[in-house]
């Protein structure tokens, strides 16, 4: 199963562990008393939210798009759709799902997703975490015996856990395009696979690298552990839940209308692909879905940001969502480039079941692709912003979305905003106290804000001697500007004076009734 690097460039589905479980169980936490929590804190919120409107306004730019990829690539159908928040607020289609009946595409036909089933397969995983069935550090061979023969690739592997499979991390080799083929393979089959011998390209724990399967393996733990199918535990806990119900595995179970057909184009011509049936390796590639119905299931990851007080609605916790979308074993991808082409490094992994990359401006995206024979598809979604993007498409292993293009529509076009960060009442406090005591110098005031590393770090003499000296530079102060917080306890802002401006740095300590451990003083003057 093709699988597509985050956020700036295709570059050929880029992709990229954690030594043990860092995370409680689940079960345990809710036999425990509740957790106090903080009822002053102030998530991120979008200053001046226009984003819905913005976005419409550029349906027409995506659908010139789509439909000059679909004619230059050969594509006989492609649907796609934006959704901001918990809402698809622009969809589209072109071209056939069906050549020969001439069913049109629209955003309710069904595609083979492929790959983007990953991420369902994880959240059932992390479903039974949560509920106390099993443990990411758990051996593989706990829920499937036949694992225990194995032949390590060394003599100091270590045995393969849930979170090695989760994050490609087990050792097996990429197995595109083989896995394809086998998604309609049986259970017994898998098992064989494992019970003859598996080969290793990495021992395990050591080295990412894109595994099917390792989820088909997943697959079967879910089975094994619900006592059901996997594929009725995904459909009951999380398709159901989230109202997903023109999603399916089997292709027969599609209304014929809406079933997308795959084709490979050849000798000029649309060649008919071979509908796979599902099986064992659906767990890796097999859902079928509709841009409408795979629209919430990304609004309910966009759901996870940011961290805040509102009640969680599952199917499975925001934080457990946000987990998902944590990069693993990250790597650096030092000649990638921005939007405008400029050099712009990146951070990318893989988390659980998802695609993660950050770049140097700190434009974070969570994303996955998927392709099979007949088929390809891709989604992208963007925390910070509250966006997410999707396309699918019947041909086969191909993009159905050009997606620097799309992307220099979505963001640059419309010049949406991210969350900001709102500035907590501790820091505001502290803003007002430390702009009194650099001026003053009161005692008092310094016994009240300041932490007992303070002066040890920098004698009081030296720093009022310091910053007087800059007070002096600057002259009058004119105005105080707004602080600009980095978190919940940690801030800066500017003093504008007479003759330049006073910057102001400071952090607070983690004590119950935080103070000053940290602050710094600058002096920028003014050019004239």
């Amino acid at each position: 199963m093709l699988y597509r690097k985050g956020q700036l460039i295709f570059c050929s589905f880029l992709i990229v562990l954690v030594s043990c479980n860092p995370y409680p169980n689940r079960q345990q936490e809710a036999t425990s008393k509740p957790r106090s929590y903080s009822t002053s804190f102030k998530p991120l919120v979008f200053i001046d939210d226009n984003r819905t409107e913005k976005i419409k306004g550029i349906a027409s730019d995506f659908d010139q798009l789509i439909e000059e990829h679909a004619k230059n690539k050969h594509i006989p159908g492609i649907a796609y759709g934006i959704v901001v928040d918990n809402d698809l607020i622009v969809s589209g289609a072109t071209g056939f799902i069906n050549i020969e009946d001439s069913l049109i595409a629209t955003s309710r036909s069904c595609f083979r997703i492929a790959s983007m089933t990953k991420s369902f397969t994880a959240m059932a995983i992390l479903m039974l975490r949560d509920d106390g069935k099993l443990s990411l550090d758990d051996p593989v061979e706990k829920y499937i015996p036949e694992m225990y023969d194995l032949e390590y690739l060394t003599r100091d592997a270590p045995v393969i856990t849930i979170e090695n499979l989760l994050t490609m991390t087990a050792g097996f080799p990429e197995d595109n395009p083989w896995g394809d083929r086998q998604l309609e393979e049986t259970d017994q089959m898998l098992m064989d696979l494992i019970t003859d011998g598996v080969s290793f390209s990495n021992p395990s724990s050591y080295q990412f690298e894109y595994s099917n399967t390792g989820y088909a393996l997943l697959g079967n733990i879910i089975t094994r552990v619900a006592n059901t199918p996997y594929q009725d535990y995904i459909q009951e806990k999380i398709l159901h839940p989230l109202e997903m119900y023109q999603t399916y595995w089997e292709y027969d179970s599609v209304p014929e209308e809406q079933l997308a057909l795959g084709y490979r184009w050849e000798d000029e011509q649309w060649k008919l692909e071979p509908m796979l049936h599902d099986g064992s390796y659906g767990a890796m590639g097999g859902l079928i879905t509709t841009i409408e119905d795979f629209a919430k299931y990304v609004s309910f990851h966009l759901s996870a940001w940011p961290p805040r007080n509102d009640p969680d609605h599952g199917p499975v916790r925001r934080s457990t969502l946000r987990e998902m979308q944590t990069i693993r074993n990250p790597s650096l991808y030092a000649s990638a480039r921005d939007l405008n082409g400029d050099p712009c490094a990146l951070i990318y992994g893989y988390g659980f079941g998802l695609g993660v990359n950050e770049d140097c401006n700190g434009f974070k995206t969570v994303n996955h692709g998927g392709a099979l024979p007949g088929f390809g598809g891709g989604y992208d979604f963007f925390p910070d912003y509250g966006v997410g993007i999707m396309a699918f498409c019947n041909l086969t292993y191909t993009s159905p979305i050009p997606r620097r293009e799309a992307l220099r529509i979505l963001f640059e076009s419309t010049e949406i905003e991210p969350r900001q960060l709102p500035v907590s009442d501790i820091l505001l406090e502290k803003q007002e106290q430390v702009t009194a005591l650099i001026q003053n110098w009161d005692k008092e005031l310094e016994m009240e804000i300041l932490a007992e590393n303070f002066y040890l770090d920098k004698s009081r003499e030296r720093r009022i001697s310091d910053i007087n000296e800059m007070l002096d530079k600057a002259g009058l102060i004119d105005s105080t500007g707004e602080l600009q917080p980095e978190n919940q306890l940690r801030g800066s802002y500017k003093l504008h004076a007479e003759h330049g401006d006073i910057g102001i740095y400071f952090t607070l300590t983690p004590e119950k009734r935080s103070k000053v451990q940290q602050l710094e003083v600058t002096f920028d003057p003014s050019e004239n």
